[in-house]
């Protein structure tokens, strides 16, 4: 925390920055380890080069305080209009210079508020530097992404053990929490359990989105499924995606399954120091446009993986898309996650993905995911 601090100010002083705001979930947890849960409240981290402070709402009394052990906590009351404001006030109003916030998470009636806190300032934009600087993991994130790569794994296993004919979604999706819960538990004691979710889809309909919901849809034998395993500690993210089969597997799902794997193993190949995301991406569209199935490719190849989970933390730049040029180096945490979705109504209905996560070192990658994937391994027999 100190080092990334150090790093934050040395940006600030060479930019004439003398105090920031951050409101996003994301910054305020990787700058003080405290992730808020706002109910409508607004919440905020100020930085300035000689203090750092979380501004919290006093319905957390405490924890706020207690969490974030290397700063001062200021605690606002919901008893007058704006008061989250006159704390910001407070805190950066005494400095001069240029304040910065994140435009990206900032509504134009806050930056409004913000302005009248700090007045007569210029106000500048910090949200995209940060983020280049989040997307380098230090070795200390590295050992925990690692840590929670392998809880995944965990949550893998429990979707396997419990999937069989029969029995719905959601009672599979919530034995892999509760696996995954245990292992956090057993691996991170005192923790804060919080947002590790799974999704468990089957059948052409609910595998056809890779964000769908979990249903009460029940398993048939020879069901298309993904599972989608989530945990997070200390508001870090790792991921495990599979396809799996359960009994057997028809001949075409078992034809674009392979070629999905294929792609899979080809892009855990090309992550690697020096080498462009979009060219990553690009190389792997000729696969699929080798088998003519380009069109039914659904999203990007793959993302960073950091303090972020599915509703803050996204890292843009680190992301495995035709539009993103940004360079592989040592250190930074990237997915290889390739998806195709046939159509309902044409063979092989349903989507297909796999996912691994990979440290970019100076020679390679280190796959962090030990649970298998493909034919070989997730035709589950019950």
């Amino acid at each position: 925390m100190d080092n990334r601090l150090a790093t934050l100010r040395d940006y600030m002083q060479t930019n004439g920055v003398e105090g920031v705001l951050f409101t996003s979930y994301h910054n305020i947890n990787y700058y003080s380890d405290f992730l808020y849960l706002s109910m409508g409240r607004p919440y905020g981290l100020a930085v300035t080069m000689d203090k750092v402070t979380t501004i919290s709402a006093l319905v957390d009394w405490g924890h706020p305080w207690r969490r974030a052990h290397i700063c001062d906590n200021v605690v606002y009351t919901d008893w007058h209009k704006d008061n989250f404001w006159r704390a910001v006030a407070q805190e950066l109003a005494p400095s001069r210079g240029k304040v910065a916030c994140e435009f990206d998470t900032m509504s134009i009636d806050n930056m409004n508020k913000f302005k009248l806190a700090v007045p007569d300032r210029d106000i500048v934009d910090i949200a995209e530097p940060i983020m280049m600087k989040r997307i380098k993991k230090s070795d200390e994130e590295i050992a925990l992404i690692k840590s929670i790569a392998a809880i995944s794994d965990v949550g893998g296993a429990a979707i396997v053990e419990a999937m069989d004919e029969g029995v719905p979604e959601y009672v599979v999706r919530d034995y892999a929490i509760d696996k995954m819960n245990d292992e956090i538990a057993r691996k991170h004691p005192n923790s804060e359990f919080r947002d590790t979710w799974a999704w468990w889809q089957t059948g052409p309909v609910n595998t056809d989105g890779a964000h769908n919901p979990v249903t009460t849809r029940r398993l048939q034998k020879g069901d298309i499924c993904i599972m989608n395993l989530f945990p997070i500690v200390s508001g870090y993210y790792a991921a495990l995606e599979r396809t799996a089969f359960l009994d057997h597997v028809p001949d075409e799902h078992l034809r674009l399954w392979n070629i999905n794997c294929e792609i899979h193993r080809k892009g855990i190949q090309l992550i690697k120091a020096g080498v462009k995301c979009q060219d990553i991406a690009l190389e792997l569209n000729e696969i699929f446009a080798k088998y003519n199935l380009l069109e039914t490719r659904s999203f990007g190849y793959g993302h960073s993986i950091g303090t972020l989970t599915h509703y803050y933390g996204r890292e843009a730049a680190l992301e495995l898309r035709e539009d993103v040029e940004t360079v592989l180096e040592p250190n930074m945490c990237i997915t290889m996650e390739p998806m195709i979705v046939m159509p309902v109504g044409q063979p092989g209905e349903g989507g297909y993905r796999e996912h691994n996560i990979h440290i970019v070192t100076e020679t390679g990658n280190e796959d962090i995911t030990g649970f298998p994937f493909g034919p070989e391994h997730l035709v589950v027999k019950k």
